[in-house]
């Protein structure tokens, strides 16, 4: 649904003004290879906290705590 929102954007853009459509076309995939290392970081992120929560959880689990 989300693709198609933006499918319908960009052919509005393109109707008003093609430079700026041709542009995105082109920029886009740059500014998604840019930010590709923040995601990556951002999940080594995640699953170490994940990790670090697991680990500080493990006694209570091991005493049968059930949260």
């Amino acid at each position: 649904m989300k693709f198609l929102i933006l499918l319908v954007v960009w052919f509005l853009l393109l109707a008003v003004a093609w430079p700026l459509a041709l542009l995105v076309v082109l920029v886009a995939p740059i500014i998604w290879l840019l930010a590709l290392p923040f995601r990556l970081v951002g999940l080594v992120v995640a699953a170490l906290f994940a990790f670090l929560r697991a680990l500080l959880f493990l006694p209570a689990r091991i005493l049968g705590f059930r949260g």
